[in-house]
C-alpha cells in the first residue's frame, strides 16, 4: 500500500497537477492539505472520474483537508477533537480496507503559528496538544495508523538548509520542536527518518528569493507511523520534482509504502 501526503496549495488552481501526480505515483491514499474551498466546491467530479473515492473537510478561501483513496474510507471522523469552539478545517480521519486488515488515517494541517507575538502561537500550541491527546487515544486501539500532513514544524537543523533563518520562527521554536518530540514519544515513528539520517530532504520551499532554485528549503510535511504500520514500512519517497512543475505548490508529495 502507498500513502502519500501533499499540501496542495489550493485545489482548484492545481487540479491538473494534482491529476497528473496521481497518475505518475499511483498511491492507494493521498491526503492533501489547504485545499481552500468549501466541500461543495471541491473538484470531486474531475477526481472521481479518475477513480478516486473523495472525502473532504473544507473551509471557505482557507486552510481544508481531503483524503483521496481508491477504496471507500471508513469510520469518517473530520475536525481534531478536544476544543468544540474550533472551526478551522485542519483534521480529517477515516479507515482504509488493507486486505483482511486496515489502515487508519488522517490528514493533517497544523496550524502554522505566525507571527509568535500573536494570539496565532498559543493556537498553534493547544492544537499540537489536543493532537497528542487523540493520538495517545488511537495508539491505545493498536492498529497501523498514519497521521499524514502539513505539520509546520521543522523538527531538527538538519530539517533546514539555512537553521539560522528559522530561530525566531513558529515552525522551529524550542517549543514547538519539544511539542513534536512530545508526540513522538507517545511512541510513533517519523517515516523518513527511520529510513535514512542524511539532511537535504526538503519538502518545502518557499516562492520567495530564490528558494527553489537554490535549494534552500526545509522539511514540514511529515508521515508517523504508529508501531504497527513502522513494522510495515518499505520506503519513503519525496517527489521533489514536482516543485519544478509549471505554477506549484510551494510543498511537494511525500510518499511511504507499507507492505
Amino acid at each position: 500500500m502507498r500513502i502519500a501526503t501533499w499540501n496542495v496549495n489550493s485545489v482548484r488552481q492545481r487540479l491538473g497537477h494534482l491529476l497528473d501526480f496521481l497518475r505518475e505515483a499511483e498511491p492507494d491514499a493521498l491526503c492533501l492539505q489547504e485545499i481552500k474551498c468549501l466541500d461543495t466546491d471541491f473538484p470531486r467530479a474531475e477526481i472521481e472520474a479518475a477513480g478516486w473515492q473523495v472525502e473532504t473537510h473544507g473551509q471557505k478561501t482557507f486552510n481544508g483537508v481531503a483524503i483521496l483513496s481508491r477504496s471507500k474510507l471508513e469510520d469518517v471522523r473530520r475536525g481534531l477533537p478536544g476544543d468544540e469552539a474550533d472551526a478551522q478545517a485542519r483534521y480529517l480521519e477515516g479507515v482504509l480496507p488493507l486486505g483482511p486488515g486496515i489502515v487508519r488515517l488522517a490528514s493533517i494541517y497544523l496550524p502554522n503559528g505566525n507571527p509568535p507575538n500573536t494570539e496565532k502561537y498559543p493556537y498553534k500550541l493547544g492544537w499540537m496538544a489536543r493532537l497528542t491527546a487523540h493520538a495517545d487515544m488511537l495508539l491505545k486501539q493498536e492498529e497501523p495508523l498514519v497521521l499524514a500532513g502539513d505539520y509546520n514544524v521543522i523538527p531538527e537543523p538538519r530539517d533546514a538548509r539555512d537553521p539560522g533563518a528559522w530561530v525566531s520562527d513558529a515552525l522551529f521554536l524550542p517549543q514547538t520542536r519539544a511539542a513534536f518530540r512530545a508526540l513522538l514519544d507517545l511512541g510513533l515513528t517519523d517515516a523518513l527518518r527511520s529510513t535514512t539520517d542524511a539532511g537535504g530532504l526538503y519538502t518545502f520551499w518557499d516562492y520567495q528569493a530564490g528558494a527553489w532554485q537554490r535549494n534552500n528549503g526545509i522539511r514540514i510535511d511529515h508521515l508517523l507511523l504508529s508501531p504497527q504500520a513502522a513494522d510495515r514500512l518499505a520506503g519513503v519517497q519525496i517527489a521533489k520534482h514536482v516543485r519544478g512543475w509549471d505554477k506549484p505548490s510551494d510543498h511537494v508529495p511525500v510518499m511511504i509504502e507499507l507492505t
